[in-house]
């Protein structure tokens, strides 16, 4: 029988009720992680727990910096961190507010930084530990219409993660970010609807993918259980693009 990769792993992976945070606590929960799934989200928790009774799925707001704070008190020390809650701000820099900066700051790095600093301490107790940072090619990798703020956003998080990575890669602990392209999930089909005009903005989307169609969430799967395992000791500070040919 073969061994699963991620035997022996305890991960806490966040926004996991839906899209790529479901997908990847279900694919850590196969390769046999101990998967502790967050999100604000209870009935999106209820069906995760009911499709894979082993994994542990409790409420957490990212935006709540004390919960976050004692949120190793549920989980106890990790292996590998997943942060994976974001939001997608729509526009350009003249259609975007003060609050509307600080709110995808918060959600989108703020909570990384908080969730990181949180569970740090018990990676660098154990002198083992993977960070995987929900990032973006539309970073500093690639600027995308209408993506000002978030791309901003993401392009903070690669910074953080070089820096994480830097800082304590004599710690034993490894940190990464996954840069995907548009991947097919509520949240895209969410802001298509949003749009006003569902297949103008489908067909938008599109056209941007020079592989014809959009990711499916299981095919980043593959990226995240790489970088929990043991597989990639030798990887940290590295910029994990799945896009299907878009930054070419």
């Amino acid at each position: 029988m073969r061994k699963k990769r991620l035997s022996g792993k305890k991960i806490l992976v966040t926004a996991a009720s839906q899209g790529m945070g479901r997908a990847a606590a279900l694919a850590f929960a196969a390769e046999g992680a101990k998967v502790f799934a967050t999100d604000i989200e209870e009935n999106g928790l209820q069906s995760l727990t009911e499709q894979e009774p082993s994994i542990d799925t409790f409420l957490l707001d990212v935006l709540d910096g004390e919960a976050i704070k004692k949120s190793p008190e549920r989980t106890g020390a990790l292996t590998t961190l997943f942060n994976c809650a974001g939001f997608v701000h729509d526009g350009t820099i003249l259609e975007t507010s003060e609050n509307d900066w600080d709110f995808s700051f918060n959600l989108n790095v703020r909570s990384q930084f908080r969730l990181i600093k949180a569970y740090l301490p018990g990676m660098i107790e154990k002198q083992e530990g993977s960070i995987i940072n929900m990032a973006s090619v539309a970073s500093s990798i690639k600027g995308a219409p209408n993506r000002c703020l978030y791309g901003a956003t993401k392009a903070a998080i690669l910074g953080m993660t070089k820096a994480v990575a830097a800082d304590y890669v004599s710690e034993g602990i490894r940190c990464n970010a996954l840069c995907p392209g548009t991947i097919l999930t509520p949240s895209l089909e969410d802001r298509m609807h949003a749009s006003g005009n569902f297949e103008k903005a489908k067909l938008d989307f599109l056209a941007r993918q020079p592989i014809g169609r959009f990711a499916e969430a299981h095919e980043v799967t593959g990226v995240l259980i790489h970088l929990a395992s043991d597989e990639s000791k030798f990887t940290t500070g590295t910029f994990q693009v799945v896009d299907g040919g878009w930054s070419l």
